[in-house]
């Protein structure tokens, strides 16, 4: 059980190289970029409403702990204030209030990952949470004790017990995998010294990397950007940098992904998960076999997309074959263009309002009350990400915003978590959380009604290719590239079970993938070995990469059908996203005819990319 809501990130930050971002703050053609106000959350991490409030979560936890333990049999019997609804409003509010505190101290310290004062705050924060968090953990163990058709009958007779069904039954999922309390608390306890304290090293180790370019001393969002920029000799520097300063602090790398690896291993044996992706796929309520075949096509049509796009790339760059560093490299045609802040603002907002003003409104809220966190400086988290927080105040978005147009798609995908976020807030501190399976529908899908509008206003043939080629490599980048970080970690777990792993066997398993995924038009040359030791998402969230590639094509589907739809659309689509965590993804795909299970769903999406490349083929020979 959770109580700190987690981010959902960009795939065009870490995990696929390509973090905007730059040292200090704004530059002048960038114009005033905003930074967050944390205050409505709290005003202060040591000011009387903080403090109150954590007082209050010690308290109020205990107190439930004394009312209900062992009790909750008996309340499926009563209703009122004896009754399991009561019971379940009163654990939703503890949620919602330790949640509050969590998102704080979290967003105040991925806002300096390095300033000391704030990382204690956040360890101490996250350690004071593990405690109030112990005397709940009996709620949902115990629950799950409840035989079925007790609790049936009590969320019958009990309106409010009925309310939360799809949570209960959504909790009772965990049923087959849980262990005594006294076992649940200690893995929870022992947390704070393990899984949470490597990821904590982890990010502090990242931030403090410095990457020598140009006669600075620069962070790694700023020496990845220089990996798009127009000039070959530039791009070659920044990766041979990024290269050298991950090979001297390898070893640490290497340390981090062993032990939370075997922290993993320990964790499923214990639980009884028997494969090394099911307690993601649980976590994500999708199957196991549904990921398989969504992994199995989007394999199989490497060759038709990135192995067929980066060889005609090779060829608009001139070159025999790219090397690595050449990936996210510019075309000739593209215009070296700055977009100014508020130019990307109008950008987003008015691709928003054409498909659905309420949608535009919303977002525009997240401009209008510093909700954003844009402009990068020294420690702050990299990359991007829209943070919830919790459904009594608003969600958060940071992005390391530098004006290139790939950095406009970011923002509007944050945005488009953070519409997500808003809308399934109306379910509660415990229905609202949307599983990974949908979780990038939002944000995906803001994407491509950005980049259409973008489209559709470019008459350039130039231009146009341009665009397409930078939308053809970000989907590569969330289908291709993630499905490929995917078979990076399950070949990483399961090796790590027969023992540690040596940096070099991790960089053989890494460049076995990248060379399957990205094919012979791009060469895997020496120094790429170690990129695997800076992606996040292996740390902190183990197999979620492929929820980025079940959601592109998801949503490529999903386009497909907005196109030739008729009225109706938006209040569907409305309706997916205010359901939070409430129906399962197939029931929510079902109004639009979508069916996720059958594995022809998948060949769907991906046919949307490849219709792409066949665009920018045409273009090339027109």
């Amino acid at each position: 059980m959770t109580f700190i809501r987690t981010a959902s990130a960009s795939p065009f930050t870490n995990p696929v190289l390509q973090v905007a971002g730059g040292e200090g703050g704004a530059a002048p053609a960038l114009g005033l970029l905003p930074t967050w106000n944390l205050a409505d959350l709290y005003p202060s991490g040591d000011g009387p409403d903080f403090l109150r409030d954590l007082e209050k979560a010690r308290i109020d936890a205990a107190a439930f702990q004394d009312k209900w333990k062992g009790k909750l049999g008996d309340a499926c019997a009563q209703t009122g204030t004896e009754g399991l609804g009561e019971a379940l409003k009163e654990f939703e509010a503890l949620e919602d209030i330790i949640g509050r505190i969590g998102s704080y101290a979290g967003l105040t310290y991925y806002g300096d990952m390095v300033d000391p004062a704030k990382g204690k705050f956040f360890s101490d924060i996250s350690a004071a949470i593990t405690d109030i968090a112990s005397n709940l953990l009996f709620f949902g163990l115990e629950l799950n004790r409840v035989e079925d058709d007790v609790l049936e009958q009590a969320m019958t007779r009990d309106s409010v017990a009925g309310h939360y069904r799809p949570w209960i039954e959504d909790l009772r999922k965990e049923k087959p995998f849980q262990l005594d309390d006294k076992l649940e608390q200690l893995f929870l306890e022992k947390s704070q010294t393990g899984a949470a304290a490597w990821n904590r090293l982890f990010n502090e180790t990242i931030a403090g990397l410095r990457f020598p370019l140009d006669g600075e001393q620069v962070a790694l969002e700023v020496a990845l950007d220089k990996l798009q920029e127009p000039s070959r000799e530039a791009r070659k520097a920044a990766a041979e940098a990024i290269s050298t300063v991950f090979k001297d602090n390898i070893r640490i790398f290497t340390l981090i992904t062993n032990t939370l690896a075997k922290d993993k291993d320990i964790f499923d044996r214990w639980h009884g998960f028997a494969g090394i992706a099911d307690s993601r796929h649980l976590s994500n309520r999708v199957e196991g076999e549904v990921v398989d075949a969504l992994a199995a096509a989007v394999k199989a049509a490497f060759p038709r997309l990135s192995h067929r796009y980066y060889k005609m790339k090779a060829q608009w760059l001139g070159l025999d074959q790219l090397e690595y560093w050449d990936r996210n490299a510019p075309l000739p045609e593209t215009p070296a263009q700055v977009v100014p802040w508020e130019e990307a603002r109008e950008t987003v907002l008015s691709a928003y309002h054409d498909f659905a003003p309420e949608m535009a409104r919303i977002t525009k809220e997240f401009f209008d009350n510093d909700w954003i966190d844009a402009p990068s400086r020294p420690g702050k988290a990299p990359g991007a990400f829209a943070h919830p927080t919790v459904p009594s105040a608003h969600p958060y978005v940071l992005v390391n915003y530098l004006g290139k147009p790939r950095d406009v798609m970011t923002l509007a995908h944050e945005l488009g978590h953070g519409v997500h976020q808003v809308l399934a807030g109306k379910q509660g501190a415990l229905m609202c959380a949307t599983p990974l399976t949908l979780a990038e529908t939002a944000s995906v899908f803001g994407e491509m009604l950005t980049f259409r509008a973008l489209l559709s206003r470019t008459k350039d043939k130039a231009e146009r290719k341009a665009m397409l080629a930078q939308k053809v490599e970000d989907m590569i980048n969330t289908v291709v590239r993630q499905i490929a970080f995917y078979e990076f970690e399950r070949k990483l777990h399961t090796a790590r079970k027969d023992g540690e792993l040596t940096a070099e066997q991790i960089g053989e398993l890494w460049l076995s993938v990248q060379a399957e995924s990205l094919g012979p038009a791009i060469r895997i040359s020496d120094g790429y070995e170690n990129w695997w030791a800076y992606i996040p998402h292996f740390i902190h969230s183990p197999f979620y990469v492929y929820a980025y590639a079940f959601g592109d094509c998801l949503v490529n589907s999903l386009y497909a059908v907005y196109q030739n739809a008729a009225d109706g659309f938006q209040q569907k689509y409305f309706e997916l996203l205010q359901a939070g965590g409430t129906k399962h993804y197939a029931e929510l795909l079902k109004p639009f005819g979508l069916d996720a299970t059958d594995p022809s769903f998948w060949d769907k999406g991906l046919s949307m990319i490849e219709g792409l490349i066949d665009e920018l083929e045409a273009l090339d020979k027109a």
